[in-house]
């Protein structure tokens, strides 16, 4: 490809001199325009380059149908008390069993009253982000799922079963679920398994090829978008979102207008730090120097 537009480029320059020498040959013919020069004060184009386009792999309708397991009974547009009514639905039917596995009168009763205080917390886990403190969730392993100040809103829920140490988290835009998120904890696994490259390896193998972009892989289908994050190195965990995409379109772009602009360093303060990163010493040439600190205390770094 190279080698053709090399060539390519030597026909046009060739047919150009050919073109001017013919027209120095015939008198009768104007004298070719020199080029405009440059204006050297006109402004430069200075916007930013677009964003490369998102990849996108679309899911099999096999493999469609294992990835919407990941709905577990729910369904976006629910509200939240939709969400409440199938889950006490789910909470009955998960304590119903155990509650007719026993004789004992006062087991019974100490498992309704676990049934309904399970069902408490999960509606008091309800809270709407406005601003306001919302409990640690902004530094948690869901902080980059949800934004202040655009309608946004959720609930959760331990869904400790069968073996199972994980959580549900719902998003609600508006008044209606639009985004779910499985946390998915993997600490009883063995150290050298918890990384993502072999998780990668197992999900692709069980939900097909993704778009993989750095700890990240994305599923697409036309209902549904599905997401694999890696937490592993600081919670031990992974999350896996199921998102509506007509919703997502509009949160994320409502999320971008709503994005709180960071203030311009005034000229005051800027004439007293270093803001153009002129005055930090060259690190190559003061090498002697940290060497110097480093074994001063004992060859560790403080």
């Amino acid at each position: 490809m190279k080698r053709i537009s090399y060539l390519l480029a030597l026909s046009l320059g060739l047919s150009s001199v050919a073109s001017l020498g013919s027209a120095d040959a015939d008198p009768k013919k104007p004298a070719p325009k020199a080029p405009a020069k440059p204006d050297p004060k006109a402004k430069k184009d200075t916007k930013p380059a677009p964003p490369a386009p998102k990849k996108v792999v679309m899911v099999s309708a096999d493999k469609k149908k294992v990835l919407a397991e990941l709905y577990g009974g729910f369904k976006f547009g629910m509200t939240k008390d939709d969400v409440l009514k199938v889950l006490s639905k789910q909470i009955d039917e998960s304590y119903e069993e155990k509650i007719k596995q026993t004789e004992d009168i006062s087991r019974k009763d100490k498992l309704r009253a676990e049934k309904k205080k399970e069902l408490g917390n999960i509606s008091k886990s309800y809270v709407e982000f406005n601003g306001t403190n919302v409990g640690g969730w902004d530094v948690s392993i869901i902080e980059g799922e949800f934004a202040h100040k655009t309608s946004e809103a959720m609930l959760d829920r331990w869904e400790n079963k069968d073996g199972k140490n994980q959580r549900r988290f719902f998003f609600f835009f508006q008044g209606q679920l639009w985004k779910m998120a499985l946390s998915i904890d993997v600490s009883v696994l063995p150290e050298d398994k918890r990384n993502f490259d072999t998780f990668a390896q197992v999900m692709q193998g069980k939900y097909g090829p993704g778009a993989v972009d750095g700890s990240t892989i994305t599923w697409t289908s036309d209902e549904f978008e599905v997401r694999a994050l890696d937490k592993l190195k600081s919670y031990t965990a992974l999350i896996m979102t199921i998102e509506q995409p007509s919703t997502q379109k509009t949160v994320l772009a409502l999320r971008e207008t709503k994005a709180e602009k960071k203030p311009e360093t005034s000229s005051v303060i800027k004439s007293v730090i270093d803001v153009d990163n002129k005055d930090h010493p060259d690190v190559k040439q003061n090498s002697n120097a940290v060497d110097a600190v480093i074994n001063a205390n004992g060859g560790k770094k403080k």
